[in-house]
C-alpha cells in the first residue's frame, strides 16, 4: 500500500521533514564513502549536528557564501563525490542561479541541491527569506530535476533516489510541521504523479506543504457531495504529463496548489500540459506577490492555500462546469 489510510489527514501526527533529511543522509553516507554534505554555515537549521558528529570529515561548511559553495560541490563530484549541498532555499537558488545554471545543470555534475526550508517557513522573517521564487527559477534550466516531497517517508524516498541517480537534482525539504501521508513501502518514482485520493467531479493537483491541505480540502466537498481526485505531483520537473492530461479529460477541470509563487511553478507546468495537450478550466493557487511578513499559517490562508481555499476554489470549477 502506498498511501496510509488514516480516516482524516488533519487528526494526523505531524512531523519536520528535515528530521527525515538528516536520517536518510546518514544512512547513505554510512552505506557509500562518496556521499558528503556541503553546507553555508547552516549545519544547524539544517539539522546535520549529528552528521557532522558521525562524519567529521565529510561535511565542509564554506561559511556564508552559497555561490563558493555549489561550485565546491560541482569539484568534489568531479572527484568522484555525491556531494549534499544544504542550504535555505532562499539563499541556496536566489545567490548561487549562475553556479546551478553553468556548474551543475550546463555540466551535467551530480550534484544534490536541498532547499531547506522553502516557501513561507521563514515567515516571520519576511520576503527576504520567502523562498516562493525557487521553483519557476529552476524549472527554467535545462537538464534539473525538480523535486517537492510531502511527508518524511517521501523526503526520505526522494533522497535514496538522488543518491542512486546520476545527474542534478534539487529537492525541497520542508520544516513546517506535516502529517505523514504516504505508507513505508512508498517508492520514489521521477515524472510520476500518485493519485492519493479518487474523484470524477474535479481534481486538485499539489504536493509539498500543500498536499494534506488538498486532501483536507477533498474530504471537505466529500462531505457536500463533490468527488474530488487528488494527485501529488513530487515532480515538478519532469512532469507526469499523462496524469495531468488525464484529469484534464475526466473531470471539470484542475485546482493546483502550491507553496510559491503562483507563476512559473506547478501551476504553470500543469498548465502548459492543459493547454498543449487537452485544453481543460485549471485554477492556480499560489503566491502571486511578495509576500509580507507572517506567520507561515497565516500567509498559506491569506493565499487561499488552506483546505477552505482550496475546497473553494475546487466548488467554483465545478459550479462552471455544469
Amino acid at each position: 500500500m502506498t498511501v496510509t489510510d488514516s480516516p482524516s489527514i488533519a487528526d494526523r501526527p505531524r512531523y519536520d521533514c528535515r528530521d527525515a533529511y538528516v536520517e536518510t543522509l546518514a544512512e547513505l553516507a554510512h552505506a557509500d564513502h562518496r556521499i558528503v554534505g556541503v553546507v553555508n554555515d547552516s549545519v544547524g537549521s539544517s539539522k546535520l549536528n549529528s552528521f557532522r558528529k558521525a562524519f567529521p570529515d565529510r561535511l565542509i561548511n564554506v561559511g556564508i557564501a552559497e555561490q563558493d559553495m555549489v561550485g565546491v560541490a560541482s569539484g568534489l563530484a568531479n572527484g568522484g563525490r555525491i556531494p549534499f549541498v544544504s542550504a535555505a532555499s532562499c539563499f541556496l537558488t536566489g545567490r548561487a542561479l549562475e553556479q546551478i545554471k553553468a556548474d551543475v545543470a550546463y555540466s551535467h555534475t551530480n550534484v544534490k541541491l536541498c532547499g531547506m526550508s522553502p516557501g513561507v517557513a521563514y515567515g516571520e522573517l519576511g520576503p527576504t527569506h520567502h523562498s516562493i521564487e525557487d521553483i519557476a527559477w529552476l524549472r527554467a534550466i535545462s537538464g534539473m530535476t525538480i523535486i517537492v516531497p510531502a511527508d518524511p517517508v517521501e523526503t526520505a524516498a526522494a533522497l535514496r533516489w538522488a543518491a542512486a541517480s546520476d545527474g542534478p537534482v534539487f529537492i525541497r525539504v520542508s520544516r513546517m510541521s506535516v502529517p505523514r501521508i504516504y505508507a513505508d513501502d512508498y517508492t520514489f518514482e521521477p515524472g510520476r504523479a500518485i493519485t492519493v485520493r479518487a474523484g470524477d467531479d474535479v481534481t486538485l493537483i499539489s504536493n509539498g506543504t500543500v498536499l494534506w491541505r488538498a486532501l483536507a480540502a477533498a474530504e471537505q466537498l466529500a462531505t457536500e457531495g463533490i468527488s474530488a481526485r487528488v494527485l501529488s505531483m513530487p515532480t515538478v520537473k519532469p512532469l507526469d504529463t499523462g496524469a495531468v492530461v488525464a484529469a484534464a479529460r475526466e473531470t471539470a477541470g484542475i485546482v493546483t496548489a502550491e507553496e510559491g509563487v503562483s507563476g512559473g511553478g506547478l501551476g504553470g507546468a500543469v498548465a502548459e500540459a492543459v493547454v498543449q495537450h487537452h485544453p481543460a478550466r485549471v485554477s492556480i493557487l499560489g503566491i502571486p506577490e511578495f509576500a509580507p511578513t507572517g506567520s507561515a499559517a497565516y500567509l498559506l490562508d491569506r493565499y487561499g492555500l488552506s483546505a477552505d481555499g482550496i475546497a473553494s476554489a475546487a466548488r467554483a470549477l465545478v459550479s462552471r462546469g455544469k
